[in-house]
């Protein structure tokens, strides 16, 4: 977990709406139990938040939905909290990957984050032949992802992978996402082809489907990634509008298009 005052991470609203704190731990939760939180978890309910015991908090770990704990030993380095009640079933996310080629650190975390809140289930940095940034950290990533979902009151977090060449991920694609469609944003397409792409899939029963949004870079895709995903039988080209977007625009305004027509909007 990502040190909370790190002035280069995300900001931050430390309450949901609710009122209450909301920590993401890997830890199994269940009634009756007691957990003892890590260092910068501690740190952040004891001296950041001035949460002391018998105070509330909700917790969530992406498995048994989202829980009630109380503070019972409020310690700076190793706060001690016991479940009391779940307050929320687990909800799964919609079946939709977001792929993507890095880009620079600020717009990367907004990518995760806002992904985040849009319900993606998977969050795959891809490199193309034209993409700039080629070292990411992957557990910046996780820890974007994490806190959006704990800010934004989900009780489930995406999947954060390694990053993997565009050709790779292709040539593995069948064996790793069998029946999964790659809906590709690309320029050359003109406007209304999401609409009417999106729009047949849905006539076709593909809400709720296993789908996969790939944005490429802010350069674009090369001739030679272009034509080898418009000759796959499990890929869709659709258009971002007349418009020329930032990548982390694009990312967002695609999975929200997508969202509306084949997700759970």
């Amino acid at each position: 977990m990502k040190n909370r005052e790190d002035e280069d991470g995300p900001d931050e609203n430390p309450r949901c709406a609710s009122g209450k704190a909301r920590l993401y731990i890997e830890e199994s939760l269940g009634a009756g139990t007691s957990l003892t939180l890590e260092k910068d978890q501690s740190h952040y309910l004891v001296n950041v938040l001035r949460m002391g015991e018998g105070e509330r908090v909700l917790l969530f770990n992406g498995r048994d939905g989202e829980w009630a704990a109380r503070i019972v030993e409020a310690h700076k380095k190793n706060c001690v909290l016991a479940l009391e009640s779940r307050t929320r079933a687990q909800e799964p996310l919609p079946d939709i990957w977001l792929l993507f080629a890095p880009v620079k650190r600020a717009r990367l975390d907004f990518i995760a984050q806002k992904a985040t809140e849009m319900g993606a289930a998977v969050i795959q940095p891809v490199m193309t032949e034209r993409t700039v940034v080629t070292r990411l950290k992957d557990e910046r990533l996780q820890a974007n992802a994490v806190e959006a979902a704990e800010q934004c009151g989900l009780v489930a977090v995406p999947e954060v992978r390694e990053a993997e060449k565009l050709s790779n991920l292709l040539a593995n694609w069948n064996k790793n996402a069998p029946g999964r469609l790659i809906l590709f944003c690309d320029e050359n397409e003109g406007p209304g082809a999401t609409r009417v792409a999106l729009a047949r899939l849905a006539e076709e029963d593909k809400r709720g489907a296993p789908l996969a949004v790939l944005i490429g870079p802010e350069g674009g895709f090369s001739p030679a990634e272009r034509d080898m995903l418009r000759k796959r039988s499990d890929t869709l080209a659709i258009s971002l509008g007349p418009r020329i977007m930032r990548a982390d625009t694009a990312a967002i305004a695609a999975l929200s298009a997508v969202g509306l027509m084949l997700g759970d909007w």
